[in-house]
């Protein structure tokens, strides 16, 4: 019992290890492929399009080699699930066109408090008073080193709430098709990644047309050189190949925890990523972004240790209500009615 509790333990590292690792790397390979001082390739949407058919064709292979079973899941469900996710690429894309980077964070911080408010009204879910103080500490460092100028519009404002909105859904939906199916993290993306490469592919490049006003058709390498384009597809494929690792592991998480654990316990990306900027490419760390990480960072150690508590409460419970306190046998001499206790879950639905 207790090596399958560590077995557990080290795969639930290795998952957010994987997620981080391929998250941050994917950030700096497409900073390398979209900056004007690397290849300038601005398509970013028709770039998740390649993302997702690289990630649909491993899927492909696996499938075909025998690594994973497929099982079944309703298509329309499937499309719905893809409709989502792409409004949320979409919406993402957008609300950073037309807003500040300021604001930008802020409407991605929001994601917590919106997939916390979601899961309560979609699967009745409640979060303990530790939970929510956690939360509100990782929200305010990760805010405190992030945002700086904040302007919004209204076309703006739409856009980031639909991106909220969807991405929160997609990433509740995520865990919730795993349990309604019984279906791995792998075996899902394998089911969604055909679909949402196709329809990124086809409208990527004139969203992409509408956000930078460039077509892809026309674009071309600074210098022309066939070793620059050599570089650049290298680039690409870098990007697409550690796309395949953060989309296994995004389903990977969410399936062993919860939306709201991935996006609480994921700003630990955004630490990652300023850190690496600062150590890569000369960007600016101020003190109060220091401050903020490390705020952020002991917001992440509160949650999961308040996470820990919970599941420990959690396996107490049965024996609790399998017996009667004192002051619930004097309540029953008293002729008053005892109503059922109500589970204080964290992430989980009840069974």
């Amino acid at each position: 019992m207790e090596s399958e509790k560590k077995a557990s333990s080290i795969s639930d590292v290795g998952a957010w290890a994987m997620n981080v690792v391929s998250s941050v790397g994917i950030i700096m390979a497409n900073k390398q492929l979209m900056s004007n001082n690397g290849y300038a390739f601005t398509f970013a949407t028709t770039l998740t399009g390649f993302h997702f058919a690289v990630t649909a064709l491993v899927g492909l292979v696996s499938n075909a080699t025998g690594y994973s079973a497929s099982k079944h899941v309703p298509m329309w469900e499937l499309l719905w699930f893809s409709i989502i996710a792409n409004m949320s690429i979409t919406g993402m894309n957008f609300s950073l066109m037309l807003n500040s980077v300021g604001f930008y964070q802020i409407s991605k911080l929001s994601m917590i408090p919106v997939v916390c408010v979601m899961e309560w009204i979609l699967h009745s879910k409640h979060y303990s008073k530790e939970v929510k103080m956690a939360v509100v500490v990782v929200v305010i460092g990760v805010g405190v080193c992030t945002v700086t100028d904040v302007k919004v519009n209204l076309k703006g404002f739409v856009c980031a709430c639909l991106a909220v909105l969807s991405t929160s859904l997609q990433q509740i939906t995520i865990g919730s098709l795993q349990k309604k199916y019984s279906i791995g993290s792998f075996e899902l993306l394998s089911k969604t990644a055909p679909i949402q490469a196709v329809s990124l592919l086809v409208l990527g490049p004139f969203i992409d047309y509408y956000l930078s006003g460039k077509l892809i058709t026309n674009y071309k390498t600074s210098s022309g050189a066939i070793c620059r384009c050599k570089s650049l597809q290298i680039c690409i494929l870098l990007s697409c190949t550690l796309a395949v690792f953060c989309n296994v592991s995004q389903y990977l998480c969410i399936g062993r925890f919860s939306a709201v654990s991935f996006q609480v316990l994921g700003h630990m990306k955004t630490v990652c990523v300023l850190t690496l900027g600062w150590l890569l490419f000369d960007s600016e760390l101020t003190f109060k972004n220091i401050m903020g990480m490390i705020l952020a960072v002991v917001g992440m150690v509160i949650y999961s240790w308040a996470v820990e508590v919970e599941k420990s409460n959690a396996k107490t419970l049965p024996n609790s209500k399998n017996s009667l306190t004192e002051e619930e046998i004097r309540l029953l001499k008293e002729g008053v009615e005892i109503g059922p206790l109500k589970d204080v879950e964290v992430g989980e639905a009840k069974g």
